[in-house]
C-alpha cells in the first residue's frame, strides 16, 4: 500500500509553478528511443498547456515508461499484485506530469486531469482543481469537461454548483447547459432543471440548442413520471 500512500501525498500537495513542462530524468539515465518525441511534446505543452492531443501522447509515454520499470518486477511480490502496482506507478507518472503543467497560469487541462486522478481519494481536492480549471478557461471547455467528470462520478450536486457558478449561457457551449439540466435531474431537482432549460433558450446558436432542448424535455418528462411531486 506504500504506492497508494505516495499517490495520496502527491494529491494533497499544493500545486507548484516551477519547472513547467520540464523533463526531469537522471543525468546518467540513457535516452530512450522516444526521447526526441517526448521533448517535442513537452515543448508544445510549454507553449500551450491545454493541448489535449500533446498531453495525451506524452501521458502515454510516461505511462508506458512507468509500466516498464524493472524495479516493479520484485520476485518476492505476489504475481497478482504486479499489474496493480504498475497501474499505480503509471497514474503517479501522469499525476507528476499534470502537476508540472498545472503551474502554468493558463493551464486548465492539466487541472482537469489532476481532478480526474484525485477524485476517488480526495473528492474535495478534486472539486477545487476542477473549479480552478473552469476559472482559467473563459471559453467554457474546462467547465464542460469538469461537469461531465463530476456527473460520471455520481456527484450531480457538485456539478450543479460548478455550473451555476461559472456558466455564461451566451458564450459557452450549449452542452454546458445540457450538463446543468441533467445534473439537476440526477439530484432530484426537477424545477431547477426546467429553469436551466429555459436559460438554455438564450443561447445564440439556436440550431445547436434545438436537438438538446428536445432531448432534455424528454428527460424532464421521464423524471416527472418516475418521481412525481419532486
Amino acid at each position: 500500500m506504500a504506492l497508494m500512500h505516495r499517490l495520496r501525498r502527491l494529491i494533497r500537495r499544493p500545486l507548484s509553478a516551477s519547472t513547467v513542462g520540464a523533463r526531469r530524468p537522471s543525468p546518467s539515465a540513457p535516452r530512450r528511443g522516444d526521447a526526441g518525441h517526448e521533448d517535442a511534446l513537452r515543448a508544445q505543452l510549454t507553449d500551450d498547456p491545454n493541448n489535449e492531443e500533446a498531453f495525451g501522447a506524452l501521458a502515454e509515454i510516461v505511462r508506458r515508461r512507468a509500466a516498464e520499470d524493472p524495479t516493479l518486477e520484485d520476485p518476492l511480490r505476489d504475481s497478482d499484485e504486479i499489474p496493480e502496482s504498475k497501474q499505480r506507478e503509471a497514474d503517479l507518472a501522469v499525476w507528476a506530469l499534470a502537476e508540472e503543467l498545472a503551474g502554468h497560469p493558463r493551464g486548465w487541462y492539466p487541472l482537469i486531469e489532476l481532478g480526474r486522478l484525485s477524485l476517488a481519494d480526495d473528492p474535495d481536492g478534486a472539486v477545487r482543481r476542477l473549479v480552478t480549471a473552469a476559472e482559467r478557461d473563459p471559453d467554457g471547455r474546462a467547465l464542460e469537461e469538469a461537469m461531465a467528470i463530476l456527473r460520471d462520478a455520481g456527484m450531480p450536486v457538485e456539478a450543479l454548483g460548478l455550473g451555476v457558478g461559472h456558466w455564461r449561457v451566451r458564450e459557452h457551449s450549449p452542452v454546458v447547459g445540457k450538463h446543468l439540466v441533467l445534473a439537476a435531474l440526477e439530484a432530484d431537482r426537477v424545477f431547477e432543471a426546467k429553469q436551466h432549460l429555459r436559460s438554455l433558450e438564450m443561447h445564440p446558436d439556436t440550431k445547436a440548442v434545438k436537438p438538446l432542448r428536445d432531448e432534455l424535455e424528454k428527460a424532464i418528462a421521464a423524471s416527472e413520471r418516475e418521481k412525481p411531486g419532486v
